[in-house]
């Protein structure tokens, strides 16, 4: 590791190099999935495509596996499959009483140099310390591995925003363009109110913006504050994720550029999945190449004490369904790092009838096709831990992944399908063409996946059932 010119950021690296064989050493820790090199992780920040590269930001604690010292770490992809951990980019300007680098975006300016936009939070009691702040930050190199401070900082203060005196606690900026014109949402919360603001950029340098209003508001007994609001345009509608303090919600609907007003048509939770925490929080989101969006998320819910805690969800497509809901289905990419192939074939179940699989990976993908006769009762068991259930009728549906329930219709045919991604201690689990999505963290031996598929009662024709050795990610 060569110097790098910010000290604070030289001994921050430091820090994490020296934890980074205890975090390895770890048998619970995914294989396959996004995670620094050490220590804590939480909230995915900035991702961007830039010259051929995926970027990744995320928020870190260099000094400890809790919460803490928030940084922001960084890495790059060529596939958003496999990593290359890059030094820090960010670290708490301490010398101006920067206490923390909180969550954010990442944004061309006018000339297409990337920024990064964070939430600066001051030292101090969090009863008496100064507001927050939004500041910037530029690459001082092409590979943009080298950020400082932007000089225009504060690029949004309280005292001079323009709109209400929002609590110090206003944060999370989230950049977005429509009609030729620039965005920027901030979750924030004044007197019984919460909502997201609303600024547009007044000039190219993206360094000076305008009050526009507030995107959508709530009162507080209904929902305290919006965390990490991404708004983006998905196939013609308007999407708004929050991350309310418990599961990440959406609302689904129509943006007006010219009178800024967001019509809302169908709202719900994103992924369930909850174990005393929401599993899957704090998304953010961007854009390749091709025009995806891809959705990215932190899975939360990990022990304290191994050395490192927190994983990126695996980056999922976000589209808008049919039904006008989101769906989200796994980046095809993944499949290069699938392994030895088991494949089940096709059966027929009835009564206690059971399709069994041993491999010698802990970690693996499974794609289950089902024909599901009238009260269906089928299900998943993991090393003698029953991971997914579902029971249903022609009409109606209960999913359960390792104890979070949520209603899912058989399709319209009859049909189930379902992907799981089990990666060890993590498992991502798609429904129906991503109609449905669950993040779940699992307790369960993990140095192979013995795996036992069951019918109970009711016909049910096993269509399609394979499984696949999933490889690291890691070197």
């Amino acid at each position: 590791m060569s110097d790098h010119p910010n000290p604070a950021i030289e001994r921050a690296m430091h820090s994490v190099t020296a934890a980074v064989s205890r975090a390895d050493a770890d048998p619970t820790r995914p294989t396959f999935h996004f995670r620094p090199p050490a220590f804590w992780m939480n909230d995915p920040n900035g991702p961007i495509y830039h010259n051929g590269w995926f970027h990744l930001f995320y928020q870190h604690n260099p000094y400890g596996d809790e919460w803490g010292h928030m940084h922001w770490g960084h890495a790059r992809s060529r596939d958003l499959v496999r990593w290359e951990h890059l030094p820090i980019a960010l670290a708490p300007s301490l010398e101006l009483g920067e206490e923390h680098v909180y969550s954010g975006c990442a944004w061309p300016n006018g000339d297409g140099e990337p920024r990064l936009f964070y939430t600066s939070v001051k030292s101090g009691p969090k009863e008496s310390r100064p507001p927050n702040e939004q500041w910037a930050a530029r690459p001082l190199d092409a590979e943009l591995i080298v950020w400082e401070k932007h000089p225009a900082n504060p690029i949004l203060a309280l005292a001079t925003h323009g709109g209400p005196l929002f609590d110090r606690e206003w944060r999370d900026p989230f950049i977005f363009a429509e009609a030729g014109r620039t965005f920027m949402v901030v979750g924030g919360d004044f007197d019984d109110v919460a909502g997201v603001a609303l600024y547009e950029a007044t000039d190219a340098s993206l360094t000076r913006w305008h009050y526009c209003g507030l995107l959508v508001q709530t009162t507080k007994d209904k929902l305290p504050f919006y965390e990490c609001p991404n708004f983006v345009k998905v196939d013609g509608k308007w999407i708004l994720l929050t991350s309310p303090y418990r599961e990440i919600e959406y609302m689904v609907g129509d943006f007006d550029v010219e009178t800024l007003t967001f019509t809302v048509e169908q709202e719900g939770v994103l992924d369930p999945g909850f174990s005393h925490v929401p599993n899957f929080y704090a998304s953010n989101i961007l854009f390749d190449e091709a025009g995806r969006c891809i959705l990215l998320g932190w899975v939360r819910g990990f022990a304290n004490g191994r050395g490192w805690n927190g994983a990126l969800a695996l980056p999922r497509i976000l589209t808008i369904g049919d039904d006008g809901h989101p769906h989200q289905q796994p980046i095809p990419e993944l499949a290069q790092l699938r392994g030895a192939l088991t494949d089940l074939g096709t059966h027929g179940l009835t009564g206690a009838g059971e399709v069994e699989y041993t491999g010698a990976a802990p970690s693996v993908e499974v794609q289950v096709a089902l024909a599901l006769g009238e009260g269906a009762n089928v299900g998943l068991v993991l090393n003698g831990q029953t991971l997914v259930t579902y029971q249903g009728t022609e009409q109606n549906g209960q999913l359960n992944v390792a104890g979070t329930e949520v209603a899912l219709p058989p399709n319209a045919d009859g049909s189930l399908k379902l992907q799981i991604f089990i990666d060890r201690s993590v498992v991502e689990l798609f429904a129906n063409d991503g109609k449905v999505a669950v993040t779940r963290l699992i307790d369960t031996p993990t140095d192979r996946c013995r795996l036992t598929f069951y019918s109970r009662g009711s016909h049910c024709k096993v269509q399609t059932l394979r499984v696949w050795e999933m490889q690291s990610a890691w070197e």
